[in-house]
């Protein structure tokens, strides 16, 4: 596990732990020793357990693994009061303060910017006959739109998608750039906190102050690293969504000249359930964030004791055959489609109504402006990105017919 070949399709190993080791100790890259469960119904259980913590306090972390859990540079940054690292109750009020921006009429009010975005980026490569979809595609996209709902200023954004960038490169930058780039964002955000306390706006950013403002309590640095995960989880998630959603339906033929159809003939149906159905197959997050025993437990028959550091692996229990019918098969029409990989109970993910407007409105534009879109590179030269949580290509080079361009407009 954790090769390069193993990134490329990890899947036959999960595979292989399903039905040999479904809730495995394993040693990770990090030298961190945590348990792995890859069963669905194990998974599901799991990520509901209150007895599995998300407060790092609770790791029983040897010397050697000290600091190496959870997204790097949080620690020095004063960054860890964020929804991924809390339990009730401060789980339950911050993420109160924050999910009426991610309800599905919020966002859906939204859609006109992220069809904007998407149509501006195309725009820049349409005439070129190629493209890295991510790098010129599913990397801004997510970035600008995220950026916009915060509150950060247009002539921020570029700085803030080069933080982004450097975070995702999971040491494939200089060293110690993630942490670098974690420590500038944090200044800018209290920055930027200052800033709208004095004069706020109709943004997240505000309306996080303005709680703060009438008795919710935020605190400055709760208020930072609200910003910070909302950002860091915001894009990450999505511009692998894109990605691994695209790959999918260019190494599936079928099933994309299927969804062509459907788009060309008006219909939703398909879209909707097919977006579903790429989160399920080959999803954006292969594990979920760490969870900690906070005392003796069982999981699948296998004692976890206190302390224990817990990972599931979504790309597993989604691709469980106990659960899904033929799930190495990519079917956008599939209905039964209770999958995990937005996670599940409290945790659940919340920006999935955004995640899923954004793919909504990349993969249908894309289809529809550059119908003859085609992989440019040997599936087995693409890289995917390293890194633990996340599941997502380095680069997707395309080729595709010339097309003109819409009238482009700034970001």
């Amino acid at each position: 596990m954790f090769t390069w070949e193993f990134a490329t399709d990890p899947y036959p190993a999960y595979g292989w732990l399903r039905e040999h080791a479904p809730v495995h100790r394993t040693t990770l890259p990090s030298g961190v020793e945590a348990w792995l469960v890859t069963r669905y119904a194990d998974a599901r259980q799991a990520l509901a357990d209150q007895r599995l913590s998300k407060n790092p306090a609770h790791h029983d972390e040897p010397a050697h693994a000290r600091g190496r859990t959870g997204i790097p540079g949080e620690r020095k940054a004063e960054l860890m009061t964020h929804l991924l690292n809390i339990d009730p109750p401060d789980h339950t009020r911050l993420r109160r303060l924050v999910a009426k921006a991610f309800t599905p009429r919020t966002v859906a009010e939204f859609a006109p910017r992220v069809q904007e975005l998407t149509d501006t980026l195309i725009d820049r490569f349409a005439a070129a006959g190629e493209a890295d979809l991510i790098h010129e595609f599913a990397f801004p996209l997510p970035i600008y739109a995220i950026c916009d709902l915060l509150g950060v200023p247009r002539e921020d954004q570029d700085d803030f998608r080069d933080w982004a960038g450097m975070m995702i490169r999971h040491g494939k930058g200089p060293r110690g750039g993630v942490a670098r780039s974690v420590k500038k964002m944090r200044g800018y955000l209290l920055e930027l906190i200052h800033r709208k306390r004095e004069n706020p706006g109709e943004d997240l950013i505000s309306g996080l102050i303005r709680a703060s403002d009438h008795g919710e309590h935020l605190t400055e640095n709760e208020a930072a690293a609200m910003a910070f995960i909302l950002l860091f989880a915001g894009f990450e998630t999505t511009v692998n969504l894109i990605g691994n959603g695209m790959y999918a339906l260019l190494r599936n033929p079928g099933q994309r000249e299927r969804l062509q159809r459907s788009l060309a003939a008006g219909e939703s149906e398909l879209l909707d359930t097919g977006i579903e159905e790429l989160l399920r197959y080959d999803g954006p997050v292969e594990m979920a964030t760490w969870r900690f025993a906070t005392r003796p437990l069982s999981i699948g028959g296998q004692d976890i004791a206190a302390g224990d550091p817990v990972l599931v692996v979504l790309a597993a229990a989604d691709r469980d055959p106990d659960r899904f019918p033929d799930p190495d098969t990519l079917d956008l029409g599939r209905r039964d489609n209770q999958h995990l990989g937005y996670g599940h109970g409290i945790h659940y993910c919340l920006g999935a109504p955004l995640a899923r407007l954004e793919a909504r409105t990349a993969l249908a534009t894309l289809l529809r402006r550059l119908p003859d879109l085609r992989l440019a590179a040997d599936p087995a030269d693409l890289r995917w990105r390293g890194g633990l949580i996340m599941r997502g290509l380095r680069t997707l080079p395309v080729a595709f017919t010339p097309a003109g361009t819409d009238d482009p407009s700034k970001l």
